[in-house]
């Protein structure tokens, strides 16, 4: 079961996305945040898998509440559900430590989607919000800063593979995928998939 908390300063909107989830047997919504500082609370409290975390909340914004997130609640992890997606809001939410980031209106199966692909350790970004970074690439300096093989693997994790399915297509064990990883994180200065996605879309490395 995948314990959900939903943080959101509009009580409306914290009901329809509990809606979403009633019928879903592998996912439950075990509590609710109206701030920052309560979204964080309430994570170490509940012991949660998944927090959906606006941005523009009161007393505490979202991406102070994601970085305490990670030290309180290291267990759960974080994907962005908000209105704004701009590379000022997106990057400064994935480098705080989120694992994904969604708008308001995505469609409903992919918010089920993205919920369940967080809570299994991958990264998600919405279609929109790659074509934003896409939109606003800078070319790298200093030469290429990736290998061919972990380009390889920086362009299945954009498309949203896993370790497995990563290994798989590229006829090598996890555990290479992994290391290909870590390099990767090392050279772009990121702590995981989704903020190296990003960053690499920043940079110029995938395009």
């Amino acid at each position: 079961m995948i314990k959900v908390l939903i943080a959101d300063d509009h009580p409306v909107f914290r009901d329809g996305v509990r809606g979403v989830f009633a019928a879903e047997a592998d996912i439950e919504v075990v509590g609710e945040a109206a701030n920052g500082h309560e979204a964080v609370e309430r994570a170490a409290e509940l012991g949660v898998d998944v927090v959906l975390m606006d941005l523009r909340m009161p007393e505490m914004d979202g991406v102070q509440a994601i970085a305490a997130i990670a030290t309180r609640a290291p267990g759960a992890r974080t994907l962005v559900l908000t209105t704004f997606d701009g590379e000022s809001d997106v990057l400064p939410a994935i480098e705080a430590g989120a694992a994904g980031y969604l708008l308001k209106d995505a469609p409903t199966e992919e918010l089920l989607r993205a919920v369940r692909a967080v809570r299994r350790g991958e990264s998600v970004l919405a279609p929109t919000i790659a074509g934003r970074l896409m939109a606003q690439v800078r070319t790298p300096t200093g030469g290429r800063i990736v290998s061919d093989r972990e380009l390889e693997v920086l362009r299945l994790v954009a498309d949203g593979a896993s370790n497995r399915t990563a290994a798989a297509r590229l006829f090598v064990s996890e555990a290479s995928i992994k290391t290909h990883l870590q390099h990767i994180y090392d050279k772009l200065g990121v702590r995981d998939r989704a903020a190296a996605v990003a960053e690499a879309y920043r940079r110029g490395v995938l395009r």
